[in-house]
């Protein structure tokens, strides 16, 4: 394994300073938050994906409203907002049927309301990262083959019992990531959103999936590999955070006492690639330019974290 020095030094750099932002935007500071002019101007997640605002949705909303769901019910819950992936697609869902569990779903149905919502306009998907899109169940909307996915999922296949019955993420990963429409990369997605609930309880250290974007943060980290796999790379992050943090002077301020995880360290590679797009344009990738400049949010989130990680802020 042979590293771009400054370009990993900059991988911990960046995972500190944004979360640095994250405490002071909480703690109520005034903006800036930071003197990195590349942090001021874009939009970057947070270190920590269960601190972003569609994850904190997720929890708050979907998974942990208040209201008692069988297990079915929570995974189904999860799986169709996360194929989404919008908040306000969820909340036209529950405006329409007054709650989404596997009772109210009907594809005929749904799809009517998302119809509906498309022809006036509105934006059903989030585009933060594009759900793939084929017409694998024979439609030619995508929101058809996303509602016929979850009818063999949940109605055809009882899928949701298997997963009930996973010892590991891996697992899991493996029986979802078997469906259309399904990548390796969604597939980790949603098993770490399975696992934000508390109808099943994975290790979280045992098993991760570089995504695209990681994988172009890593290229740029690393000149040679060796015979890590990208895999390794993120496992080798998350092993070391606490020794690089210290080797740099860095104050990593946790949340709680959870340090970051794979998840985690798999998604600073793909803001670290975002941000070298800035800092460092010599280190080309496919994508040369940030999407989205940072615009404040007026909204405040009242941050919730999964009951079993007892965690206080």
């Amino acid at each position: 394994m042979k590293k771009r020095q400054e370009v990993y030094d900059l991988y911990w750099y960046f995972a500190c300073e944004r979360q640095s932002i994250f405490w002071k935007k909480l703690n109520g500071e005034k903006p800036p938050w930071t003197n990195d002019e590349i942090l001021q101007e874009y939009k970057f997640c947070n270190s920590y994906r269960v601190n972003d605002r569609v994850s904190q949705y997720l929890l708050r909303n979907v998974i942990y409203n208040g209201k008692k769901y069988s297990n079915d019910d929570i995974i189904f819950r999860i799986i169709l907002f996360k194929l989404f992936n919008k908040e306000s697609t969820w909340e036209l869902l529950l405006n329409n049927f007054g709650d989404v569990t596997l009772k109210t779903f009907s594809m005929k149905k749904y799809s009517e309301v998302l119809e509906n919502a498309i022809s006036n306009g509105v934006k059903i998907y989030n585009d933060a990262y594009i759900s793939c899109a084929n017409k694998a169940f024979g439609y030619d909307r995508k929101h058809d083959n996303h509602l016929a996915l979850l009818n063999k999922m949940f109605i055809e296949d009882k899928m949701q019992y298997k997963i009930l019955k996973c010892k590991t993420m891996k697992e899991a990963f493996d029986i979802i990531k078997g469906y259309p429409l399904i990548g390796n990369f969604m597939a980790y997605q949603l098993v770490t959103d399975i696992n934000y609930s508390d109808v099943v309880n994975w290790r979280e250290d045992e098993f991760t999936v570089a995504g695209p974007g990681s994988l172009r943060g890593i290229k740029k980290c690393f000149i040679d590999k060796g015979k890590m796999t990208n895999e390794d790379i993120i496992k080798y992050m998350y092993e070391n955070q606490d020794k690089e943090f210290k080797r740099l002077n860095l104050d990593f301020k946790r949340i709680g006492n959870r340090p970051l995880q794979l998840i985690d360290c798999q998604n600073i590679f793909c803001e670290l690639d975002k941000y070298l797009r800035q800092k460092m344009p010599n280190l080309k990738s496919n994508r040369t330019k940030i999407k989205k400049k940072y615009k404040p949010k007026e909204s405040k989130i009242q941050y919730v974290y999964p009951p079993k990680w007892n965690i206080k802020l």
